[in-house]
């Protein structure tokens, strides 16, 4: 465990049950987001690599513009 969460984890010990509740709730949904985001990015990788393929072909081709950044 680092430093910083054994800090943190000391900090909460102080609090009072619900808050600790509180606490534990959020850092395991955080966890569990990103578990899930890593999981989705791992299986759209072939789809990632077409769009880049596609997006290349079309730079390629002349089909596209340079972005104006000063016209958003």
């Amino acid at each position: 465990m680092t430093e910083l969460l054994e800090r943190a984890v000391a900090q909460a010990k102080q609090l009072p049950e619900n808050e600790q509740d509180t606490i534990a709730a959020i850092i395991l949904e955080e966890m569990e987001d990103e578990a899930r985001w890593q999981e989705k990015f791992a299986r759209s990788q072939d789809v990632l690599a077409k769009l880049a393929a596609e997006a290349m072909a079309e730079d390629q081709a002349g089909k596209t513009q340079e972005l104006d950044v000063d016209a958003l």
